[in-house]
């Protein structure tokens, strides 16, 4: 990655870098001199710093000389891209389910990809091998209630009414958001397990201004937001139940938080996309909960959920899907001797893929089998996660 400097790393195929800030404001203060450079440069703002990503070097060198002027380092090694792989023997009709379910566009590879580039994307390969079984895998997806309804999956099954399967037998729990408390001034929110809000700009201007309002408004009350550029986009986040008092431990009613950034929204003229939010995690079951909670924490980088009693593993910037385990009775023993037909898949940069290699070793993974820039690994229960690097 010479050619556009050492800032930067190819992750699943994109020019990457993750810039450590201070605050949401210094952040914010970097991310308004990218949006200046292209509308299409992608931007996540966090309360530790900002990940840029671009999909041509162009812009490279000049972000990174606007960092250097604002004295924010380059921090490749936390760079990574966690994605799902469905293995099924008719990709196109399981491609066309998820495709209702999440809303997503045709990627390049077969697969899908979140139009917005926040959540996963899904893979999908080829396979013939019998897995008759339940999978251990499974995806929570929430949306707007509308939009559930008009993916028209037919009836939902499950203790709560939301469990869909798809011809495969790989379920996904489709949960209908709601609106975000009754109070009018947070009438653009929609709660779909994080409070969130997407506003349509029409301008660079408008975008930077936005997002810094955000970042000052979120500053002063100390709850670390999450605000993603996107061309024509702001998008507001919570992070997932951090809206509730107890996930996010603050003396705020974040209510009175979504109520002051509809406001400032609303002043600068952006409008609410009530159709955009979507929330995704990625759920396992597992028989020793906590030797597999573990694995993946170390893996992932994860954070555990401060809660008491809450399975939850979260990445502590607030980049990457959330992971929750919950109990597989122990009986289940054929369950637990079937490959799923769900695994993941993790981008990190090259220079990093020998590091990550024997972290995931020395958690307790196993090496199934290894070829150029890719590494077949299994957790202590035989989940399945792929190591790639580059494109």
């Amino acid at each position: 990655m010479t050619e556009i400097g050492s800032d930067w790393r190819m992750v699943d195929g994109v020019a990457t870098a993750w810039f450590d800030a201070p605050s949401l404001i210094e952040g914010a203060a970097l991310a308004g001199r990218i949006v200046e450079l292209s509308a299409e440069i992608l931007v996540d703002l966090r309360a530790t710093g900002l990940q840029v990503r671009l999909d041509s070097p162009e812009h490279a060198e000049a972000v990174s000389a606007a960092a250097r002027d604002l004295e924010l380092a380059a921090n490749p090694a936390v760079l990574q891209r966690l994605s799902v792989v469905l293995e099924s023997a008719n990709p196109p009709v399981v491609r066309g389910f998820w495709q209702r379910v999440l809303d997503y566009a045709p990627g390049e590879d077969g697969g899908l990809a979140d139009p917005l580039r926040r959540d996963p994307a899904v893979r999908i390969r080829q396979s013939t091998e019998p897995r008759p079984l339940r999978n251990r895998i499974h995806l929570d997806v929430v949306r707007p209630a509308a939009a559930v309804e008009q993916a028209s999956l037919g009836e939902a099954s499950g203790p709560y009414g939301v469990c869909h399967t798809d011809p495969d037998g790989n379920e996904v729990d489709l949960v209908p958001g709601d609106v975000l408390g009754e109070k009018i001034g947070t009438a653009d929110w929609q709660a779909v397990f994080s409070a969130m809000a997407c506003y349509r700009i029409t301008s660079p201007t408008q975008q930077r201004d936005l997002a810094a309002a955000a970042a000052a408004l979120a500053d002063e009350t100390g709850f670390p937001l999450l605000v993603d550029l996107r061309p024509g986009l702001v998008i507001i986040d919570s992070g997932k139940d951090q809206w509730e008092d107890d996930a996010h431990g603050l003396e705020l009613d974040f209510t009175d938080l979504a109520g002051n950034l509809q406001t400032a929204a609303r002043e600068l003229g952006a409008t609410a996309d009530p159709g955009l939010p979507r929330f995704a995690q990625l759920f396992l079951d597992a028989s020793d909960v906590a030797a597999v909670r573990a694995f993946w924490v170390a893996v992932l980088g994860y954070t555990h959920d401060r809660r008491a009693g809450v399975s939850d593993i979260h990445d502590p910037r607030r980049l990457n899907p959330v992971l929750v385990f919950q109990e597989l009775d122990a009986s289940e023993i054929e369950r637990r001797r079937q490959r799923n037909r769900i695994h993941f898949e993790l981008a990190v940069p090259s220079d990093l893929a020998q590091t990550r290699l024997a972290t995931t070793i020395a958690a307790g993974g196993r090496l199934l089998d290894e070829s150029e820039n890719r590494w077949h690994l299994a957790d202590p229960e035989g989940n399945e996660l792929v190591i790639v690097t580059g494109a």
